[in-house]
């Protein structure tokens, strides 16, 4: 199989963990713009990887690697969110490098032909590439164990060098039962949230991966902001993936959303 370096002139692709929002994220006209503004800054993905909080399968599995409808994963929203459409290529030739990067003796990396897009994926990338010109392939999560999941994203990060976009989307604190339901999202947040959005982008700033990785016990209502992990372990995969130590890293968007932090970063 052919492996194609970057064609645009970069030396590599960046890797982002972002929060990615519910489908109202449509609405949210800030929010909508920083997305925007954040793929315009990055160089053009000839793929784009996403390991969505939506979709948990051991072992890892790729989803279609032809376009199939949406995963349509939320209840109770208006009709028109569930008429969003975002039929980006698919890309069997990501399928494969990932199976050739990610499979061990007797436990293959699977192949669900017909799981597409979870909103997790879909919702960002219909506002960073609306055109629905890049291909974009989703990986489940294998486990919610950081350091496995730090090793996946290091045995992923070859394809940065080829062209790949690694997406972790996952939002950095999520208790929906403790979320604060006001008549504006930019409510100021409850502490637990506060105190752990604070925590955590420090500890990425100086990239300490043992506290990151150790987040349920080290950080500041660690347990308030993530009853169950789903949510912050996509950061894991996209810290594996990126070498720390030479690479710019920057939170590119901050704030709150109804009291969840919606931090999302870069690194390259």
């Amino acid at each position: 199989m052919e492996v194609k370096s970057l064609s645009n002139g970069a030396d590599r692709m960046p890797v982002v963990y972002l929060s990615h929002g519910a489908p109202p994220l449509a609405d949210d006209h800030e929010w909508k713009s920083e997305l925007v503004d954040w793929s315009k800054a990055m160089p053009k993905p000839r793929a784009i990887l996403v390991v969505s909080a939506h979709w948990e399968s051991a072992p890892a599995t790729v989803g279609a690697t032809s376009t199939v409808p949406l995963v349509y994963d939320f209840w109770g929203f208006p009709e028109r969110y569930y008429q969003v459409k975002y039929p980006a290529p698919g890309a069997p030739w990501l399928a494969e490098r990932v199976a050739s990067l990610l499979s061990k003796p007797g436990e293959p990396v699977r192949n669900d032909p017909a799981r597409g897009l979870d909103h997790g994926a879909y919702v960002p990338l219909v506002e960073m590439y609306p055109q629905a010109d890049v291909p974009v392939l989703q990986l489940s999560l294998p486990t919610l164990d950081p350091e496995r999941l730090l090793a996946t994203g290091a045995q992923l990060a070859p394809l940065r060098d080829e062209g790949v976009l690694i997406m972790g989307s996952g939002f950095f604190t999520h208790n929906l039962q403790a979320m604060r339901l006001s008549p504006t999202p930019e409510a100021a947040p409850p502490s637990w949230s506060a105190e752990f959005d604070h925590w955590g982008s420090e500890a990425f700033a100086r990239w300490d991966l043992d506290a990151l990785v150790d987040f349920e016990n080290k950080a500041p209502a660690g347990h308030l902001a993530h009853p169950r992990t789903e949510h912050f372990a996509p950061l894991f995969v996209a810290l594996g993936a990126a070498s720390g130590e030479g690479e710019e890293r920057r939170t590119v968007i901050d704030g709150f959303w109804y009291g969840l932090a919606k931090r999302s970063m870069q690194v390259g």
